[in-house]
């Protein structure tokens, strides 16, 4: 009976996404902030940029950072060229094709470009009325990117 009441613990531990990151989406967020007024953190990437990948597999998934996002930011993880209309802050996006199998999302370009080019990766973080409060398209390390929680939450 130990055993078993152990076994079901563990099993109710993981299922509920214990130290994993919690991605929302746009549409949740825009309900969510209804709730609770929180930063919205936004990782823009796209499937083939290394510097976004490195990203997913060394900063996001550092326990300190995924507590800290999971706490007191939304975090919107953001494939740029997704192909579903999305629609945030009253507003329908859609994507655009921009040649044979290639596009761009245009709330992929309405967050991330920076001086009229967007670049991957970036991170775009609004506040609690939708607004574009701070960009940063490069890559960022476990410990810069702690750095960055800290001020975004001062």
């Amino acid at each position: 009976m130990k055993k078993l009441f152990i076994i079901f613990l563990f099993f109710g531990i993981t299922s509920t996404g214990f130290g994993q990151l919690k991605s929302r989406t746009f549409e949740e967020v825009d309900s969510l902030l209804q709730i609770q007024k929180q930063k919205i953190i936004v990782f823009i990437h796209t499937d083939w940029c290394q510097f976004c990948q490195r990203m997913k597999t060394t900063t996001f998934k550092n326990q300190e950072i995924i507590e800290k996002l999971n706490t007191d930011f939304y975090f919107i993880d953001f494939n740029a060229e997704e192909k579903r209309d999305i629609t945030f802050n009253n507003q329908v996006f859609k994507y655009k094709p921009t040649g044979n199998n290639v596009g761009v999302h245009e709330l992929a370009l309405q967050l991330g470009t920076i001086n009229n080019q967007i670049v991957y990766p970036v991170l775009c973080v609004l506040n609690e009325k939708n607004e574009i409060i701070l960009q940063y398209n490069n890559y960022l390390s476990p410990k810069d990117f702690k750095l960055l929680l800290e001020k975004l939450k001062e």
